[in-house]
């Protein structure tokens, strides 16, 4: 135990960390597009962090109950799901606009049910942040890259919800691992049809293996290190600022530039998630990131 707390990293550069990793992550899966598509990308990530967390994890699948698995099947369907529509659309739109929009999910969560007059005006400011990207005039940002996103948000929103419900039966670390399983299988055949998987190298599996780490099994590992000390409240604040975080990665590491009307448009979006966390119920504000 003492050699494990020597390496431990303290709350909040953790949540931080898995931030960047996440959207470092996404910028290597971009560079993969071009070549095994968005969906053999997503396959490659999924199904690489499934065999990495059940070596970690070693899941006993024949000990799970029919009410587990009855939660744990749709839970990794919508995390698949999740992650497919995701990589569509950043193989349209820039990464920083991508996750502002998929942000979008889980804030809706956190406003569902609400009929407070401030949650009303998170969800305007959101909203506005939305229109600001919306291609009114036929230009700027792809259409269909915009509708995979809201989707993927979409999704985001469903896992949040079944997510709570595999936690109330399965510990987290066992409901991850078996849920990339069936992540896998929802997404390997869109992979597969594509044909570019076939033509896998060696140097493409190092590359989807980095792509699993960073953007699945450390950001996951790093996350529930913070979860341990710091106030769920906490957590979800400072994980409101992705979509802004995605925005820098891109232009970091993408070198996409985004317009200053979209520049505030990621500003709304993170100012109406932290707002809605800052302000919300204690039972609304336990939603985790992706």
């Amino acid at each position: 135990m003492a050699n494990s707390s020597r390496f431990s990293v303290p709350p909040v550069p953790a949540v931080l960390l898995a931030i960047i990793s996440v959207q470092a992550g996404a910028a290597i899966a971009k560079g993969l597009f071009p070549v095994v598509g968005a969906a053999g990308t997503a396959s490659l990530r999924i199904g690489l962090a499934a065999v990495i967390l059940f070596v970690a994890v070693r899941p006993k699948l024949g000990q799970l109950q029919a009410a587990q698995w009855r939660a744990v099947v749709p839970y990794g369907v919508a995390l698949g799901a999740m992650n497919c529509l995701f990589y569509c659309a950043l193989a349209r739109i820039p990464l920083g606009l991508g996750v502002t929009l998929e942000f979008v999910g889980p804030l809706l969560v956190a406003l569902a049910g609400s009929r407070r007059v401030l949650d009303v005006a998170w969800a305007v400011l959101a909203g506005v942040g939305i229109a600001l990207i919306a291609p009114w005039h036929g230009q700027g940002i792809d259409l269909v890259g915009m509708l995979f996103a809201l989707a993927a948000g979409g999704c985001w929103a469903v896992y949040i919800v079944l997510g709570g419900r595999v936690a109330q039966v399965l510990p987290g670390n066992t409901a991850v691992a078996v849920g990339m399983l069936f992540a896998t299988v929802a997404v390997l055949p869109f992979g597969v049809a594509g044909g570019q998987l076939l033509h896998l190298t060696p140097g493409l599996l190092a590359t989807g293996a980095a792509l699993a780490l960073l953007s699945s099994a450390l950001p996951f590992t790093l996350e529930m290190q913070a979860l341990k000390s710091l106030p769920t409240r906490t957590f979800s604040i400072l994980m409101s600022i992705e979509p802004a975080a995605a925005a820098l990665c891109g232009w970091l590491f993408l070198h996409e530039r985004l317009t200053p009307s979209q520049w505030l448009a990621v500003g709304l979006v993170v100012i109406a998630s932290a707002g809605s966390t800052l302000t919300a119920r204690p039972a609304v504000a336990a939603v985790g990131g992706e």
